[in-house]
């Protein structure tokens, strides 16, 4: 009888450490966050331990073969950057992500919902310079980050001119202009200028800019 509960016990126990590597949580919340094409997988650990390793895979909507991200297996960090292997606008895509605690504890896969560059990624705010001359106020606009140009040849520019009574007016600027020139304003008047850039045929576009002010010759 004693060597029978003696085995139950032993039997008990080695249930409890098969139930523990088997227990740990998979990462939550596991999602693309993309700005102007920079398209990064972040999740949520699945415990407050430090010591979690993390393993990422990636494919092609529609294809049955998961692919290892390179510079992505045994990581710590919760995220991991996706860029390179999520570059064409045309597909869609998926990620998922196991969580691993040494020596042999795994996590299931947590899997992303589906990712599209062209459709899901945020434009950012573009940059804007002035300068005044004789003639007027020159705006010259730059993208975000030379990529979203150059996949984008419909991307353009909104001009926002505040004039000193408050009124606001809108001007189009292609992407490919290198500057504008805001004519018949008049002078000793501050006027104020932000940019928004917009892709119009996806109904995308950015934040405004910071707000910039000079005051006319």
């Amino acid at each position: 009888m004693t060597r029978l509960l003696l085995g139950a016990v032993m039997l008990g126990n080695l249930g409890v450490c098969v139930a523990a590597q088997v227990m740990l949580a998979p990462p939550a919340q596991v999602r693309f966050d993309s700005v102007d094409y920079q398209n990064i997988l972040h999740w949520t650990p699945p415990t407050n331990k430090t010591s979690l390793q993390y393993y990422v895979q990636w494919k092609i909507y529609g294809e049955p073969e998961w692919l290892d991200v390179d510079g992505c297996q045994g990581i710590q960090k919760p995220k991991c950057d996706l860029s390179n292997v999520t570059s064409d606008p045309r597909e869609w895509y998926y990620a998922r992500v196991h969580a691993s605690s040494l020596p042999s504890n795994k996590s299931a896969w947590a899997l992303s919902p589906r990712f599209s560059p062209r459709s899901d990624t945020k434009i950012s705010r573009p940059f804007l310079r002035l300068s005044v001359t004789e003639k007027g106020i020159v705006v010259r606009v730059k993208p975000p980050r030379p990529l979203v140009q150059k996949m984008h040849s419909s991307l353009f520019y909104n001009i926002y001119l505040i004039h000193p009574s408050g009124e606001e007016e809108v001007f189009e600027m292609n992407c490919c202009s290198k500057k504008m020139t805001l004519k018949e304003l008049k002078q000793k008047k501050k006027y104020c200028v932000q940019a928004e850039a917009e892709l119009p045929f996806q109904g995308k576009s950015s934040d405004r800019s910071s707000l910039k002010c000079v005051t006319v010759l």
